[in-house]
């Protein structure tokens, strides 16, 4: 029960952190997801919200540390209290969104400038490539990993646990064939698959460029580009690296266990604090970066014409039927995009999504399919 206590606390301190820094990653035109000039960055509205918001988290993660050691021996469970956290944090975020909102429409901040939309057509003629040789690790580990299962499957027991067995009964085994002995393998295959395929999605969406300093927007987020790439490759290497420790238990290699299940998760946390790290350093579309010389006093005069009509969800949902873009950055979240849902494909790529994952959870339930065992394959 302690264990599961500081678990919960330990939880409910890691969700509140995020959802403090949340903010203060944001570019300072998006505060709260709300697009405002650059000459209301520190508006003393924006300033109120900002300690509304931060006061109420801590007082969320207060409340919700005291009354952790009375709701465990009820709910049993760690992650429950931390829930409650997250959707408490995120409501007030909204809270703050609103409020900015607001204090913008009332004082008519829109057309205190010009709108205008910031094109750079390097993007297009000289785009960031996706940095293959980064993505060799994951590739590297993918082929270890094939190459382990294969020596070894000759020697497996007739039946194996699923995959990757944390949270199963002892007794729960399958039959060993090869798509339950090289589960792993397919798994890593398909992060790197869905891993290549996003960050050429994200390459080729639209920039995200502020017009009141169009030059300084435009490399700073080609530096962010390239740095979003080269950490999505490297995550597919942690990720497959994570499969390849969890798998030498599947396959009798290593003796299953806490000390190997902290193990496996140990690439995991690393790409966390890169990830977290990294953002820190940078902010949301690379505003953190330092400037050059020229840089510091540019202003065109004008405001990025980004109509807050057309974001939901304090940032997070983006529909517009008349914008052509169909993957566009997203206001909630530093490094995040998001489908534009005004595009016809997108809503055919969600219909694609939801059957495929309609399908799998039916056969599943079903148990309808039979896979041969391994001594009837060789």
């Amino acid at each position: 029960m302690i264990l599961l206590l500081c678990a919960g606390l330990i939880l409910i301190a890691l969700v509140t952190s995020l959802m403090l820094a949340l903010p203060a990653l944001a570019g300072p035109t998006l505060p709260f997801g709300v697009r405002v000039g650059v000459q209301r960055t520190g508006d003393p509205a924006i300033a109120a919200a900002r300690r509304s918001y931060t006061r109420l988290t801590l007082l969320v993660a207060g409340i919700a540390a005291v009354l952790s050691p009375l709701a465990l021996p009820v709910t049993g469970s760690a992650v429950i209290s931390a829930t409650v956290v997250l959707v408490a944090d995120l409501l007030l975020f909204y809270r703050a969104h609103r409020t900015i909102r607001a204090a913008k429409l009332a004082g008519g901040w829109a057309s205190e400038r010009r709108q205008a939309v910031t094109v750079d057509t390097t993007f297009r003629t000289d785009p960031v490539r996706v940095p293959w040789p980064w993505g060799l690790p994951a590739l590297a580990v993918l082929l270890l990993t094939a190459g382990v299962g294969w020596a070894r499957y000759g020697g497996l027991p007739p039946t194996l646990p699923p995959f990757p067995g944390y949270g199963t009964a002892p007794a729960q085994r399958e039959p060993t064939t090869l798509l339950t002995a090289f589960q792993p393998v397919i798994y890593q295959l398909a992060v790197i698959v869905i891993v290549l395929a996003t960050v050429a999605a994200v390459l080729r969406a639209r920039p995200e460029l502020d017009a009141a300093r169009p030059r300084g927007s435009a490399r700073r987020y080609r530096v962010y580009l390239r740095g979003v790439a080269t950490l999505s490759l490297l995550s597919a290497a942690c990720l497959n690296l994570s499969l390849f420790l969890a798998a030498l238990p599947l396959w009798e290699i290593a003796t299953p266990g806490t000390a190997w299940a902290a193990a496996t998760v140990a690439p995991l946390v690393a790409l966390l604090g890169a990830w977290l790290t990294w953002t820190i350093k940078v902010g949301q579309s690379g505003h953190r970066l330092p400037a050059l010389p020229g840089e510091e006093e540019e202003d065109s005069g004008a405001a990025q014409r980004d109509d807050d009509r057309h974001w939901h969800l304090a940032g997070a949902v983006y529909a517009n039927r008349r914008d052509p873009a169909l993957l566009v950055h997203a206001r909630l979240g530093p490094s995040s995009w998001t489908l534009n849902l005004g595009h016809p494909i997108a809503w055919l790529l969600l219909g694609i999504l939801t059957l495929t994952l309609t399908v799998l959870a039916a056969l599943a339930l079903a148990g309808v399919v039979d896979l041969p065992e391994k001594h009837s394959l060789f």
